[in-house]
């Protein structure tokens, strides 16, 4: 799951729960609270069909886990199933906040959009694929489009598939995790702007701090996405590229001071400055 929280300028800032809930929908829940309570706009989650994703060879191989030996067995319980997802929209309903999903194949953008989400998101594996691009155009959601590991002729044959109608807004990305500094690459920002002036340009964070995100809304950013956790220490693949609560808040806090700072960016002498005025001018 990530996180979402609305800027002055754009929809929302994000946040993913990625698979950091650990397949518990408790843990899930303590999430959103998190996310309720430090002023996020949106949680998103990502849905995958196993056996679509994977192929049988990868999905036999012996991996122990709290849910059996294979790997078929790691990554099914990690999927939360349609009546989960039921749960935890209604849960997200009570706590005010809204949610959407990434969906990794055509079943799972089916089951998603069921939910009435206002938002498709194409992960940054799936930016190449024609066929989940394709199903995406039966719909008319909005689509965030995430752009690691790809190119600028990558994101454009995506565009060029889903048609400029339909893309609401590209994220900038590194799809390491997490995703060193020297990589964080957040000028990209303004290169997605350039290129791309009538959509929003947002920034999907892998870096385990706040600094990049930061400097993203800086840059323009107009959706800031980062993945959340409970306790970084926790089981799983994206805990160490994720923010803890005391983060999330810090976070929440720091944007909003820098919306409150940034003015309007008009040169002129505030009521607070006249006193000093008459104090100290010569």
């Amino acid at each position: 799951m990530s996180y979402a929280q609305q800027l002055n300028r754009s929809d929302f800032r994000a946040g993913h729960l990625t698979i950091n809930h650990g397949g518990d929908l408790c843990i899930a829940k303590k999430l959103i609270d998190v996310a309720s309570a430090a002023g996020c706009h949106y949680i998103k989650f990502q849905k995958r069909t196993i056996s679509l994703v994977y192929s049988k060879e990868e999905l036999d191989k012996p991996r122990e886990s709290q849910w059996g030996i294979t790997v078929r067995e790691q990554k099914e319980g990690l999927e939360f199933n349609k009546y989960d997802y039921y749960e935890l929209a209604f849960y997200c309903k009570q706590k005010g906040i809204k949610w959407f999903a990434s969906s990794w194949d055509v079943l799972s953008l089916d089951m998603m959009v069921d939910f009435n989400i206002p938002f498709i998101k194409i992960p940054s594996a799936l930016i190449t694929n024609r066929e989940l691009l394709e199903a995406c155009k039966i719909y008319t959601i909005p689509v965030i489009l995430s752009s690691g590991m790809s190119t600028l002729e990558m994101v454009d044959e995506a565009i060029d598939i889903l048609g400029k109608d339909r893309v609401h807004c590209i994220m900038a990305c590194t799809s390491t995790y997490p995703t060193k500094p020297e990589e964080s690459n957040v000028k990209c920002i303004t290169t997605l702007k350039e290129r791309y002036p009538w959509t929003k340009i947002g920034f999907s964070n892998h870096y385990p701090g706040l600094m990049s995100m930061i400097m993203a809304y800086v840059l323009g950013a107009e959706m800031l996405e980062f993945h959340g956790t409970l306790d970084r220490s926790m089981l799983g693949s994206d805990q160490a590229s994720s923010i803890e609560p005391k983060g999330v808040f810090e976070l929440m806090e720091r944007l909003r001071l820098i919306e409150k700072m940034q003015g309007d960016g008009i040169k002129k002498i505030f009521e607070s400055e006249k006193l000093i005025m008459q104090k100290l001018r010569r």
